[in-house]
């Protein structure tokens, strides 16, 4: 007589599966979830840190840099400063005069560092100035005595605060007071060199 022991017979537990739904389960919640993580993080790598020790203030991105030469730069004057590696965009259209002060912006591109700087230059009147804004009751007024890179582009922002809220200028010299941006055609022209250089660090 032959007999057939069968594990069943003697309460032996069956095999369990090696998928079995609890670990289908955690390996679903591990899988989504690292992959919800890849897509959250790609969303912030322009945040992630940085740890060259080097200032972004000014950096600007290949594809800003290219569509500034090829689109918006020719409305610029260039001025090739080869002794410091840069190039100057001054506006076309800006307003020029032989004896009045102006304070006009420039855009600085310097393709060594890949940066760009603002830098306003005062002709026909020498630092100290004053920059009074004027809206309505409202008024204000802007110290500037040249400075560096930071500082002209803290005056950048300041100005277009102002700009953005109406302000009218005018330029204070020692004791004298000229128009400052006063034509529609200056005003044009000074936003229009605001936008392009905020487009160039965006």
């Amino acid at each position: 007589m032959v007999w057939v022991i069968n594990a069943i017979d003697f309460g032996m537990p069956a095999r369990d599966p090696i998928l079995s739904p609890e670990i289908i389960r955690i390996l679903k919640i591990f899988i989504f979830s690292s992959l919800g993580m890849v897509i959250a993080f790609s969303f912030f790598d322009g945040y992630r840190a940085d740890n060259s020790g080097r200032d972004r203030s000014f950096l600007v991105a290949d594809a800003n840099w290219i569509y500034f030469l090829n689109v918006r730069g020719i409305h610029y004057d260039r001025e090739v400063r080869r002794d410091a590696g840069m190039t100057l965009f001054r506006h076309s259209k800006r307003i020029q005069t032989d004896s009045l002060p102006s304070f006009f912006p420039a855009l600085i591109l310097n393709p060594t560092k890949d940066e760009a700087y603002i830098y306003f230059e005062l002709e026909n009147a020498e630092y100290p100035i004053q920059i009074l804004a004027q809206s309505g009751q409202k008024s204000e007024i802007v110290d500037f005595s040249n400075g560096n890179n930071a500082d002209h582009f803290q005056l950048l922002t300041q100005l277009n605060s102002l700009l953005e809220n109406d302000y009218s200028f005018q330029l204070r010299v020692g004791d004298s007071i000229f128009p400052l941006w006063a034509e529609e055609k200056e005003l044009s022209v000074l936003k229009t060199v605001m936008e392009d250089y905020f487009r160039l660090l965006d």
